[in-house]
C-alpha cells in the first residue's frame, strides 16, 4: 500500500510540475507574443506615418518595405519596387494627397490600419483598412478594403 501511495504522490507531484512549466511556458509565450505585436503596432503606425503624410518614400522603402513584397491589392503587382513606383506616381498625380490614420490593431504578424484618405482637400475621400504581415519590423504582405466616403448616410454613424 505505501509503495503504491509513493508512486501516487511521485506521479501527482510530477504532474503538477509539468503543468507549472506549461503555465510559465505559455505566460512567456504570451508576453512574448503581446511584445511583437506592440512593436509591431508601433512600427506599422511609423511606416504608413512616413508613407501616407510624410510622403517619404525612400524611408518608407528603406524602413518598412521587405525584400520580397507580397500584394493582394488587385491593381497592385507583388514586388517592393513596383510599389515605391505606384506611390511616386501618386503623390505626382495628387500632390494635394491627405491621409489620416483613425485607429489600429495588431494580432501576431498581422498588423491593420483604419485611415481616411483624401486625393484634395474638398472630396469626401475614402475609408481604407490597411492590413499587413510583418517580418522583422518590415511589411512583407498587405491586403486592403476601400470605401468611398458616401455624400449621404442612412444613419447618423460616421465611417470614422
Amino acid at each position: 500500500m505505501m509503495k503504491v501511495l509513493k508512486r501516487f504522490c511521485m506521479a501527482w507531484i510530477y504532474a503538477c510540475f509539468a503543468m507549472l512549466c506549461s503555465v510559465h511556458e505559455l505566460k512567456s509565450s504570451t508576453a512574448e507574443s503581446e511584445s511583437l505585436e506592440a512593436a509591431n503596432l508601433k512600427k506599422a503606425i511609423h511606416c504608413m506615418e512616413l508613407l501616407e503624410i510624410e510622403k517619404d518614400i525612400d524611408a518608407f522603402c528603406v524602413e518598412c518595405l521587405g525584400e520580397n513584397h507580397i500584394e493582394h491589392t488587385p491593381w497592385f503587382p507583388d514586388g517592393k519596387e513596383a510599389l515605391v513606383d505606384i506611390f511616386k506616381r501618386r503623390f505626382e498625380r495628387y500632390p494635394n494627397f491627405t491621409a489620416e490614420i483613425k485607429r489600429a490593431g495588431a494580432d501576431g504578424d498581422l498588423v491593420w490600419i483604419h485611415m481616411h484618405t483624401k486625393r484634395d482637400p474638398e472630396s469626401r475621400g475614402n475609408a481604407v483598412v490597411n492590413i499587413f504581415r510583418m517580418e522583422n519590423g518590415k511589411f512583407v504582405e498587405h491586403w486592403n478594403v476601400v470605401q468611398a466616403v458616401p455624400e449621404h448616410s442612412k444613419n447618423d454613424n460616421t465611417m470614422f
